[in-house]
């Protein structure tokens, strides 16, 4: 079994580079050609902002490799246990500040709550942050909920 308790800090990510590449490639995965991400001509003249952002559920979406990075460089993670935390949603997200193109994020984690499901598996609740490097505000705060499951 993994040695996460509540309260406990897992860490945080290494820094994740956020290229026009990365959004253009999500874009095109979820059939969503918003000029706002993928035209950095028609961000910097007619957008918000005067440059691309990364959509926000392509933030959300690094949130498992940001989470596996924290804690692969931490002590929590044991290599030799096996089994895994299969995704089971959100409480509670919020897309606080957008990522410009160009920026750097990493993930800040806690085990915010262990417990027991009503089918009787372990449910965790991790509290997650996204910061942008230099920003003023996070990119993203949230509490993600996964499933522990044990080796078959």
């Amino acid at each position: 079994m993994h040695q996460l308790q509540p309260g406990s800090l897992i860490g945080h990510s290494e820094w994740i580079l956020v290229t026009q590449s990365m959004i253009d490639q999500f874009a095109a995965a979820t059939l969503d050609p918003d000029p706002m991400h993928v035209d950095p001509e028609w961000a910097r003249t007619r957008g918000p902002f005067p440059h691309t952002i990364a959509f926000g559920f392509l933030t959300m979406s690094l949130l498992t490799r940001l989470i596996h990075s924290a804690m692969h460089s931490d002590s929590v993670r044991d290599p030799a246990r096996t089994g895994y935390y299969l995704n089971y949603g959100f409480d509670r997200l919020r897309l606080v500040a957008p990522v410009p193109v160009g920026s750097r994020i990493r993930g800040h984690f806690r085990v915010l709550e262990i417990r027991q499901d009503e089918s009787d598996r372990q449910v965790t609740k991790f509290g997650c942050e996204i910061e942008i490097e230099a920003g003023a505000r996070p990119a993203l705060i949230a509490e993600w909920l996964s499933i522990w499951v044990p080796p078959a």
